[in-house]
């Protein structure tokens, strides 16, 4: 029946040491044995997710991803992109200015520069070590408006970002897409972009519908794709928006509950 899978990582495919677990390994490896498209859908840029797709052996000409919480949707071997939707320079700067007036780090990703922030702080510094990308230094006010951004993010401690999230302008919802992928991850994406619509269009591209699709995930960031799927699944360490709108609760990311749902609903039927 289903013919898709959809993976987010930290927090869902990952466990806490950021590891593959052999369980979650041997199942994904089942289901693409019998035919199935798994696919990782991250906030990460495909350089960032490559050591676990190369772990999975999902780098193949059939091989896609969902990168930039889907803003980029493409071939992992040769990286042709299937879909983009992106925002631009100018967005950046008007972001990077409502978070220095709320009190919170910005930074971004430049297709031109990588990971450039105004400022450093020790989440793109992590951010950085996740993605694997340098990080530039560089005065937002100085990026070209038509400068092609693929995602801009508000970054701090949670209660930071808490209080800034609080204040956000209603209207910027309509301009955004707006996730939090972690405590102290706040991301603006193209008002056309998010997992869902990302899984959507993989799914369309490949001649598949929405009821025959898997989502797993547990942020706010999966919160669209599992709504989309025929079986949309949260983590047991999912929040609690996420879950409410599950077709299914599964064990945590620590006890291989991606290995579980692709035995329960995979590899048994």
């Amino acid at each position: 029946m289903y013919k898709l899978i959809a993976l987010d990582m930290d927090g869902t495919l990952l466990n806490s040491d950021k590891q593959i677990s052999a369980e979650n390994k041997a199942a994904i490896a089942a289901a693409r044995e019998k035919g199935v498209v798994v696919v990782l859908a991250s906030g990460r840029p495909l350089n960032g997710m490559k050591p676990q797709l190369e772990e999975l052996g999902m780098t193949t000409e059939n091989d896609y991803v969902l990168s930039y919480n889907a803003s980029l949707v493409q071939k992992v071997k040769n990286e042709e992109v299937i879909r983009s939707q992106i925002i631009t320079g100018a967005d950046a700067k008007a972001i990077a200015k409502l978070a220095h007036e709320l009190g919170v780090n910005v930074h971004a990703f430049s297709q031109e520069k990588g990971l450039i922030t105004p400022a450093l702080s020790h989440y793109t510094e992590h951010e950085s070590k996740i993605t694997g990308m340098p990080i530039t230094i560089i005065d937002f006010e100085e990026l070209a408006d038509d400068e092609q951004i693929l995602k801009a993010m508000m970054i701090d401690e949670p209660e930071l970002l808490s209080a800034a999230i609080k204040q956000l302008p209603e209207a910027l919802y309509k301009q955004f897409t707006i996730v939090q992928s972690a405590p102290f991850f706040l991301e603006f994406l193209n008002p056309n972009s998010n997992k869902g619509v990302g899984v959507e269009a993989l799914a369309d591209h490949l001649g598949i519908t929405a009821d025959e699709v898997i989502c797993m995930g547990d942020a706010g960031n999966d919160w669209h794709m599992i709504k989309y799927a025929g079986l949309g699944v949260a983590m047991a360490n999912a929040t609690d928006d996420v879950k409410e709108i599950a077709n299914h609760i599964t064990v945590s990311n620590n006890e291989h509950g991606v290995a579980k749902v692709i035995e329960e609903f995979v590899l048994s039927a």
